[in-house]
């Protein structure tokens, strides 16, 4: 009854943590990318996860899945820990804004219930669509003053779109193929095989110079153990309980909440238009989400 309430509490709990975790992924990368080169620094960040999630396996021991599950979580990895995240910091280190980088993340929600409707057979219903579409257009008023493109390199752009491509694929082969494997082994292969792809960038395409400060000690930090532990384990427990097209409708709340982060940390400007903007993303996620609370499916 106890664990029945605890359950309970970390599903209800669950999507405002997420978001809080999420939205502080952009101040980790803003605080972290000045001191290494992206692929250098997420081929570090995967590397402490791995230790952690390594020991915790050999500690505890789980049941090892067979190999069609571990080659699904190969693939869930590449493209939610690897296309995302290395196509999301090489746009920013190559000049395209963040707020450009998150307007077209956005999209996501979009994208997945399009692809969810016909590839996992969740139905979207009217209101939702008006809600997905509503927290598009909050998440334009929150960044549209953050979107000059300016001076971007083509890789820039198209490595972003391929973060896009990234986690929509990813969350729904999750959803599909990747899930009934304890989370410890699941996220290890996850997080190792985007390691891997994260080590072959490194070492073709950058010099692989870090300058260890204490800023860039605690962004690596807070990105390996908060982020890629903490916020992955809360995105694919909901995932599990329920549709994947509610879960990345929060997807539209982590612009309004980054720039919340940045205006208390950094005292970047955060305009009247920009908070009218946020309530207009969170009315999206409510109508998204309206009759079909976190609930387990």
């Amino acid at each position: 009854m106890k664990q029945r309430s605890l359950e309970d509490i970390v599903v209800v709990s669950a999507p405002a943590l997420f978001v809080v975790l999420w939205s502080s992924g952009f101040i980790a990368s803003k605080a972290g990318l000045p001191f290494a080169e992206p692929m250098t620094y997420l081929t570090l960040r995967m590397a402490l996860v791995v230790l952690v999630l390594g020991a915790l396996v050999l500690i505890q021991r789980p049941a090892w899945p067979s190999t069609s599950c571990i080659l699904h979580n190969v693939v869930a990895g590449l493209c939610v820990h690897g296309l995302y995240l290395g196509g999301v910091f090489i746009a920013i280190y190559h000049g395209l804004p963040a707020g450009l980088s998150a307007l077209i993340v956005a999209l996501q929600p979009i994208l997945t219930s399009t692809l969810a409707n016909r590839w996992l057979g969740e139905r979207v219903k009217p209101h939702q669509w008006v809600g997905l579409a509503l927290g598009l257009v909050g998440v334009w008023l929150v960044v549209h003053e953050r979107t000059g493109g300016g001076d971007v390199a083509l890789i820039g752009w198209i490595t972003v779109f391929v973060a896009l491509l990234g986690i929509t694929f990813g969350t729904l082969y999750q959803k599909r193929f990747a899930g009934g494997v304890d989370w410890r082994i699941g996220l290890l292969v996850q997080y190792a095989a985007a390691g891997v792809l994260f080590v072959f960038g490194a070492l073709l395409f950058e010099t692989r110079v870090v300058q260890w400060t204490p800023q860039f000690i605690f962004a690596l930090g807070w990105s390996a153990f908060v982020l890629s532990l903490g916020a992955i384990w809360l995105f694919y427990f909901m995932i599990r309980r329920t549709a994947a097209m509610r879960v990345t409708s929060l997807f539209y709340l982590t612009p309004p909440v980054t720039a919340l982060m940045a205006w208390l940390l950094f005292d970047e400007r955060l305009a009247p238009l920009a908070l009218v903007g946020m309530a207009i993303c969170v009315t999206g996620v409510f109508l998204v989400n309206w009759n079909g609370r976190l609930r387990r499916g």
